[in-house]
């Protein structure tokens, strides 16, 4: 399966938001292979749980390899988006994200803090991933990214977003 990582990040005070990291497993140095930040849709469907042993981790629901896995490719970070989803918590339900505004000041907040657990990433090629609910989210973290990347308060390589089968608009 090869390594991996995982942490909490206090986004707000009393709002805990967790992410898991698998590294690529291709032959070459992992910093040489992109990253994939996968957001899951609902709101509030795991990640971590979902997305990651449902469809492109490398381990399946009965935690056997999966043949085809993203990170035989890339390395994935899967995050329990927003807070009360998946592993992530509040400590008080008046805490939980009650809009997209507050899902991406919370993302915004564990980026960061990722970056600098594991600031190999800085450098590394930055891709965003959603589906369904997650196509809202990811387009508006993205931005916000980016426009925090080019005002230069956060060094990531940003470098595309990628909606799948995403949830825009009813319309």
């Amino acid at each position: 399966m090869g390594k991996q990582t995982w942490g909490y990040v206090e986004v707000r005070p009393g709002a805990h938001m967790f992410w898991w990291l698998y590294y690529s497993t291709a032959s070459e140095d992992y910093t040489k292979r992109p990253l994939v930040l996968w957001i899951q849709g609902g709101p509030g469907a795991s990640s971590t749980g979902y997305g990651n042993f449902m469809e492109i981790g490398p381990l399946d629901v009965n935690l056997n390899n999966r043949t085809h896995s993203w990170v035989t490719e890339t390395n994935v970070l899967f995050v329990d988006n927003p807070v009360g989803a998946g592993f992530s918590y509040v400590n008080d339900t008046k805490l939980l994200a009650r809009n997209n505004t507050q899902i991406t000041q919370d993302l915004m907040e564990m980026m960061t803090n990722f970056l600098e657990k594991v600031p190999e990433f800085k450098t590394v090629p930055l891709y965003i991933f959603s589906e369904s609910y997650g196509g809202k989210m990811a387009a508006q973290f993205a931005l916000r990214l980016h426009k925090k990347i080019s005002a230069g308060k956060l060094k990531c390589n940003l470098k595309g977003v990628n909606f799948g089968d995403s949830w825009i608009s009813p319309v």
